[in-house]
C-alpha cells in the first residue's frame, strides 16, 4: 500500500508528532511505501519528500501586522494546496493520514486529497474541531466547551488564546471559516481517535462522524524486562512546560514534601522560567530542572525514575508519557482528566488524583513513596503487562490497516456511483 502520512512538524516536538513519525516508521517496517507532507524546521527528520514542504506560519512569535498577513494562508494555504497535489502527482497515495493540519497547512490540503480521490484517515490528538485553540480551556485555563455547540468567536470573547486578543481572533476566524465556508469534518472519510474520552466529546458535537469514527491507543516499541533498581530514587515529569500540563501545581506540591523527594523535571516550555525562580526563592534542591532531551537519554531517565507524574489540568487525549513510562516498567501518576483514566488502572499502575488539587497530589506522592520492594515490583510488571496488552505495535498496525481499507472502499464507493 502507499501511504501518505501528514503533519504540521516533521520531529519530535510533542506527543502528536511522535505519533506520526512513528506511524512513518512502523508501516515501513511492513513493506508499505510511505511518503511524507509537512513543514519547514531545522530539527526535521532526513526525508526525500522535503521538497514539497511548506514554510511554518507560527502567530504566537508574529507580530500584529504580521498576523494580518498570515490570516489568508493560515484560513486555506494555496501554496500546501499546490505543494501537496504535486506530491499526490508524484507518489500517487492509496490513502491519506493526517494527524495535525490546521494552521499552517490549513484545510486546503484536504481539499486537494479529496479532489484527487484520495481516501483520509484523520488521528484525532486534539479538539480543534471543537475549540479554536484546541485544548478546550480558557485564558484562566477552565476547561470550557463554548464553542463546541455555540460559536467559535467565543474565544475571542474570551481572549482564550494566550490571552491574546489579536491571537484569539485569529484562532477563531480558522473555526469560523471551517464551520460556515469549508468544512474539514465533510472532508474526512474516517475519524481514528486514540481515547473514549475524546471520541465522545467530539461525537457529542459532532453526531454525524459517529458511523465512521473507531478507537485505538497510540504505541510504542519501547519494551523493558529487567528488574527495574533505583540507586538515585527520583520522580518524573518530561513533557511542555507550559500551565495547562499541570507543572505549577506539581511543584507547588513539593514545597510541601520533604527534601528526600526528589523531583526531576525534563523539557521546555512557556514556564521554564517562572518555574525555575519559583525553586529558587523556595530553595526547593529537590527539584532539577535540565531542559529538553530526547532519543536514548530521554528513555533512559525515564526507566531509572520510581514514578513518572502526569498533572494534566486539560482535556488530555492519550499521552504518550503514559505509554511509554509503562512500556518501561514505570507506573505513573496522573490527573483524573480527560482520557488519562483510560489507561491508569488505580493501584495497579499507578495513582489518580484531582486535577488542580495540590494537597491530594501530595498525599498521593508519599502513598507512593512508602511502597516496600514487593508491591513497588507489583506496580512495575502491573504497568508492564498493560503496555503489553494494549500499547503493542502489531495490534496498532492491523487496527490501522483495517481503517486504511476501509477508508479506500468508501471512497471507491463513492467513485463507482458516479
Amino acid at each position: 500500500m502507499r501511504i501518505l502520512q501528514i503533519n504540521q512538524c516533521h520531529y519530535k516536538r510533542g506527543g502528536a508528532d511522535i505519533v506520526y513519525l512513528n506511524s512513518i516508521d512502523l508501516l515501513r517496517s511492513y513493506g508499505h511505501e510511505v511518503a511524507c507532507f509537512s513543514t519547514i524546521n531545522d530539527k526535521n527528520e532526513a526525508t526525500e519528500y522535503k521538497k514539497y514542504f511548506i514554510e511554518s506560519l507560527d502567530i504566537r512569535k508574529a507580530s500584529i501586522l504580521e498576523k494580518a498577513k498570515f490570516i489568508k494562508p493560515y484560513l486555506y494555504n494555496k501554496l500546501a494546496y499546490d505543494n501537496i497535489k504535486k506530491l499526490i502527482e508524484e507518489f500517487k497515495p492509496d490513502v491519506a493520514h493526517v494527524h495535525l493540519f490546521y494552521a499552517t497547512l490549513s484545510v486546503s490540503i484536504l481539499e486537494a486529497l479529496s479532489e484527487n480521490h484520495i481516501p483520509i484517515v484523520h488521528t484525532v490528538h486534539d479538539y480543534r474541531l471543537l475549540c479554536p485553540v484546541n485544548s478546550m480551556l480558557d485564558m484562566r485555563k477552565n476547561t470550557c466547551e463554548l464553542c463546541g455547540d455555540g460559536t467559535p468567536l467565543n474565544a475571542i470573547r474570551k481572549k482564550c488564546s494566550e490571552g491574546k486578543l489579536s491571537q484569539s481572533f485569529v484562532s477563531s476566524l480558522e473555526g469560523m471559516y471551517w464551520r460556515k465556508i469549508n468544512s474539514p469534518v465533510s472532508k474526512i472519510n474516517h475519524f481514528h481517535f486514540v481515547s473514549e474520552f475524546c471520541k465522545n466529546m467530539h461525537i457529542k458535537y459532532l453526531p454525524e462522524i459517529s458511523e465512521k469514527s473507531s478507537v485505538f491507543y497510540n504505541f510504542t516499541d519501547l519494551v523493558y524486562i529487567d528488574e527495574k533498581k533505583h540507586s538515585d530514587r527520583y520522580f518524573l515529569y518530561y513533557g511542555r512546560l507550559s500551565s495547562e500540563k499541570g507543572i505549577l501545581t506539581l511543584v507547588e506540591s513539593w514545597k510541601m514534601l520533604s527534601f528526600d523527594f526528589k523531583l526531576l523535571i525534563v523539557g521546555e516550555g512557556s514556564l521554564s522560567d517562572k518555574i525555575n525562580e519559583y525553586v529558587s526563592k523556595n530553595n526547593l534542591t529537590n527539584i532539577k530542572l535540565i531542559g529538553y532531551k530526547k532519543g536514548e537519554e530521554l528513555y533512559s531517565i525515564i526507566r531509572k525514575a520510581y514514578f513518572v507524574i502526569v498533572p494534566s489540568e486539560c482535556f488530555e487525549n492519550n499521552p504518550m508519557t503514559i505509554i511509554e513510562a509503562n512500556s518501561l516498567g514505570v507506573p505513573v501518576i496522573g490527573a483524573n482528566i480527560g482520557g488519562i483514566p483510560e489507561i491508569i488502572k488505580q493501584n495497579e499502575t499507578g495513582f489518580i488524583f484531582e486535577p488542580n488539587n495540590v494537597f491530594e497530589l501530595k498525599d498521593i506522592l508519599i502513598k507512593a513513596n512508602c511502597l516496600n520492594s514487593e508491591e513497588y515490583s507489583a506496580f512495575s510488571r502491573n504497568a508492564m503487562k498493560f503496555a503489553k496488552d494494549n500499547f503493542r505495535k502489531e495490534h496498532h498496525y492491523e487496527c490501522l490497516i483495517k481503517v486504511y481499507n476501509e477508508a479506500i472502499k468508501k471512497v471507491d464507493r463513492v467513485q463507482f456511483k458516479k
